[in-house]
C-alpha cells in the first residue's frame, strides 16, 4: 500500500434538492439514507439508486422538513468518496477492482436502513454512455469484493 493515498474529500459543495421516489409520507427520506448513492429522477428529485445504476450523487443530509410533500436535503455530486468493493457489475460478490476502474452502484442498502460500511460499488461492465463517471483513485488492500476504496467523479 502507498505511503500517501487520496482519501475522501469533504470540502466540496452540495446542492438542495428534493428526495424521495416521489411525494408523499410514504416516500419520505430521513437521515439514515445519508451516503447512500442517488440519481436525478424527475424535476430537482433525487432518488437512491438501485444495482448497476451510474452514480450522480451521494446524500450528505436530510432536512427535518417536507417541501411540497417532499423530503429536502443535500446532494453532493463532485469529489471524492469513499466505497466498499463489490465486485464486477454483471455479477455483484465476485472479481476484483482496480485503480483506473469507472464504477456503478453495487448492492444496496435498503431504504429506511442505514449504512454499516460505505457504500458498495461494481466495476462498470460496460464503460460507454458513463455520463455520470466516478472512478477509482485509491484502493485499501488488492481490489477484491470487501474492501474499501475512494472514487473521485472525473465527468
Amino acid at each position: 500500500m502507498a505511503k500517501f493515498q487520496m482519501k475522501e474529500l469533504i470540502g466540496t459543495e452540495p446542492v438542495t434538492a428534493r428526495l424521495g421516489s416521489a411525494s408523499g409520507s410514504a416516500n419520505y427520506v430521513t437521515d439514515v439514507e445519508i451516503g447512500k448513492p442517488v440519481k436525478l429522477i424527475g424535476d430537482s428529485l433525487y432518488n437512491l439508486t438501485a444495482v448497476g445504476d451510474q452514480i450522480e450523487g451521494f446524500i450528505t443530509a436530510v432536512e427535518g422538513y417536507t417541501a411540497d410533500d417532499f423530503s429536502i436535503g443535500s446532494v453532493n455530486s463532485q469529489g471524492r468518496k469513499r466505497v466498499t468493493l463489490d465486485g464486477l457489475q454483471a455479477t455483484p460478490g465476485t472479481g476484483t477492482c482496480a485503480v483506473g476502474d469507472y464504477v456503478v452502484t453495487g448492492t444496496v442498502v435498503a431504504k429506511g436502513t442505514a449504512l454499516t460500511v460505505p457504500p458498495k460499488v461494481c466495476k462498470a461492465t460496460t464503460q460507454t454512455g458513463m455520463y455520470f463517471a466516478w472512478r477509482i483513485v485509491s484502493l485499501e488492500g488488492s481490489g477484491a469484493v470487501g474492501q474499501y476504496a475512494v472514487i473521485e467523479r472525473v465527468s
